[in-house]
């Protein structure tokens, strides 16, 4: 499978800075980056999803949160594990972790690898709403 690379507009969504962040840490190396197909900078997706595992342990949740969420956690790739028929992935959407349990088909269909961009889609029978610094 090929190395998925993302340009430094993508690494900073996905880290919730800025590109000049994302270019600061290629520069001191806490990010791997390359160069790509048309030219321009571009970060390796497995280094990305290194940081962001990284940075979002024992992150504090500060979403200032006011409405529902859409159901949509799009993220990287951190972790494939295939074993048998099934499969575990887990995504790192900013500070959260979202783990499925997929067939090892469907992950082998989607191309999923370590560094992969991809979207958590999560649909549940209770879904509980909070507001962060509302009334109570």
């Amino acid at each position: 499978m090929a190395v998925t690379q993302l340009r430094i507009s993508e690494a900073a969504v996905f880290l919730g800075v800025s590109d000049d962040t994302v270019r600061r840490l290629v520069e001191r190396g806490e990010l791997e980056a390359g160069t790509g197909s048309e030219g321009p900078q571009t970060v390796d997706g497995a280094s990305l999803a290194a940081l962001a595992v990284e940075r979002a342990k024992g992150a504090p949740d500060q979403s200032p949160v006011l409405s529902s969420a859409r159901n949509h956690f799009t993220g990287i790739v951190t972790k494939v594990e295939i074993d048998g028929v099934m499969a575990q992935i887990d995504l790192q959407a900013g500070p959260y972790r979202v783990v499925s349990l997929i067939s090892a088909e469907a992950a082998r269909e989607l191309g999923l690898e370590v560094g992969s961009v991809a979207s958590a889609v999560v649909k549940a029978t209770n879904v509980s709403i909070e507001t962060i610094g509302g009334p109570r």
